[in-house]
């Protein structure tokens, strides 16, 4: 059994429309499998509206593509339904508009302007008009993890020592430590973004994948044959081996 896995998007339409592009030409080769993308799928880059209208065409015409909900997903979806609604796991002293978090670019994309210099009472009622419901319902319904076989796909990591339906949205879209840190085996293998790295990493427990797409960096796709992963390029699969520290 294999599958594939896409990194955090972060609004760049022509990276994730490459990566599919890989996949399909891995699937030529080796078969078709389900596709998990690993959330993020907002914020930073230009075309985030391009980027859901992409997944939900794909979706409707029965691509096998699993879309997973991170935290750059769950505060643009907290910001429609209530702005002021503090998101847990983020900084007291910032909000989903702060020019650190991206949100005025994701607004931009459905004909916001300047979202983050104004009120933000007018720029809610103005998001309220401009982004389709239809777009809102899928962010919503997003699942923060899905498994096939050995692995384990989530946005941010897990909470290690607890079962998975023991595991909090939170820290599913969120967490970074005592999750990065921790060596031992889950009893699957975690693939995950939300941390930023220069290029895709496998810890032997866990897969990196969020390969700074947000900074410039590039969109990385993997192919996994148990728990066994392979970056997929332009010239075909790399396995990554596992950091033997």
């Amino acid at each position: 059994m294999h599958s594939y896995a896409i990194g955090d998007i972060h609004g760049h339409l022509d990276l994730l429309q490459a990566a599919h592009a890989r996949i399909a030409a891995d699937m030529a080769v080796h078969g078709p499998a389900t596709v998990v993308h690993v959330g993020d799928l907002v914020d930073r880059g230009p075309d985030s509206r391009g980027v859901i209208d992409h997944l939900m065409r794909g979706i409707d015409r029965g691509e096998d593509w699993v879309v997973l909900k991170g935290n750059h997903d769950r505060m643009f979806s907290r910001f429609l339904r209530a702005p002021e609604e503090p998101e847990p796991g983020l900084r007291p002293d910032l909000s989903w508009l702060d020019p650190r978090l991206g949100g005025a670019e994701t607004l931009a994309s459905y004909g916001l302007r300047n979202a983050g210099d104004r009120p933000v009472k007018a720029v809610h009622e103005e998001a309220l008009a401009k982004v389709p419901q239809a777009h809102r319902d899928f962010l919503k319904e997003r699942p923060v993890w899905h498994r096939i076989g050995e692995v384990v796909f989530v946005h941010a990591g897990i909470r290690p020592g607890f079962a998975m339906d023991k595991q909090t949205e939170t820290d599913l879209v969120w967490i970074r430590q005592p999750f990065l840190e921790d060596r031992r085996d889950h009893g699957f293998l975690v693939v995950h973004g939300h941390t930023a790295i220069p290029a895709p990493h496998h810890h032997g427990n866990r897969v990196n994948i969020d390969s700074s797409a947000a900074y410039g960096g590039p969109l990385t796709a993997v192919a996994i044959e148990g728990r066994d992963v392979f970056l997929l390029t332009e010239a075909g699969r790399v396995r990554l081996l596992p950091d033997p520290g």
